[in-house]
Order: C-alpha cells, then structure tokens, then sequence
C-alpha cells in the first residue's frame, strides 16, 4: 500500500471530531485501503498507534500495536496490531498516573500527561465484530491518547504544568537518566 503524510499540530483537520463509520463502511475497498495504508503509515513512522485523523481521514479509526517487553515506562504487554472502528473508553477507576507522551503529530516534542490507569475499550473490528477489552497501566495511557484524536484533542491540550513539555532532545538527555536512576524519585 502506501506510508501517508503525517498532518501536523495546527492542521485544522486535528482539531475536528471525526464522524463515525457506519456498518456498511467497514466491507469498502476505500477503508481496507485507508487501513493498510495507516498500518505502513504506523511502521515506518515507528510508532504505537495511529488514528485516522493523523492521516487526514476524518473518521473514527485508530490502530494501536504494542510490541511488549521491557520498556522505560516498565514492562509492556503485547498488543498485536489491531484496528478499532468507533472506539469508546470507560474508566474503570480513577485512579491516574502520569507518563512523558510524544505523537507523531507533535513531533520532536514530549509532555507529562497524567490519566486514568484502568479503561475499558469497546469497539468494533474491520469485519464489524466487538471488541470488549481492559487496559491498565501504561497501555491504557495509549489507548486515551489515541482515541482523543477521534475527538480532536491532542496530549498537549492535557498538560496540566506545562514545565513539563520539553523537546525530545532534551527529554532525552536531561529527563531519561534520571528516571532510569533508582537513586532520583523525580519524574
């Protein structure tokens, strides 16, 4: 297929809700072709997750894959690449906890964003099937992050102190050391 343009922070497209598909979308060429192109979009962009608006398809699609393992952010479960048509998250508990977030649509920056810890996402799958699942953790920030594009909400819009939006660089060479530090409780 094809790796599209990312659009970035100020494009107004953003900044719109996206319209929901309806059941007789999910079989289009046009969306199987959308999806495919999100997904080489996703891998050579090098990124977790994607959702349509990123692309300028003002829909409600995302796709979120998680390669699991160790990571910065502890150890991660593995989410194989799936696609969610109209997703909806509900908080489970209250509960927040805060992770350094970047996105592909702000790039070269990274902010501290703090949400809830325990969602569930309901959606639908390409072939119209649901999808119920639970996330805790840092998962669960990702599924947030992504789906508030479907809304036109961006992670900086959720920064709280915003001491705590830095360049990448410096995130890099200031920030991660002192959190891979056992002896530094700082964040």
């Amino acid at each position: 297929m094809a790796v599209r343009r990312i659009i970035r922070m100020g494009h107004p497209l953003l900044r719109q809700p996206a319209r929901a598909l309806d059941p007789e979308e999910l079989s289009s060429d046009v969306l199987h072709r959308l999806v495919a192109d999100m997904i080489d979009t996703l891998h050579d962009y090098g990124g977790v997750g994607l959702a349509a608006p990123q692309v300028a398809e003002p829909v409600r699609l995302a796709i979120v894959e998680l390669s699991g393992g160790p990571s910065r952010y502890g150890p991660l479960p593995q989410v194989p690449l799936t696609v969610f048509v109209n997703p909806t998250i509900e908080v489970l508990d209250g509960e927040s906890a805060g992770f350094w977030e970047g996105c592909l649509s702000v790039p070269g920056l990274r902010g501290f964003v703090e949400r809830p810890q325990h969602i569930r996402v309901k959606a639908l799958d390409l072939s119209g099937r649901p999808l119920d699942m639970t996330f805790e953790g840092f998962p669960a920030t990702v599924f947030q992050h992504e789906f508030d594009h479907l809304d036109g909400t961006l992670y900086v819009d959720r920064i709280t102190d915003t001491t705590k939006l830095v360049f990448e660089e410096e995130f890099e060479r200031y920030l991660v050391p002192r959190m891979l530090d056992p002896e530094d409780a700082g964040g």
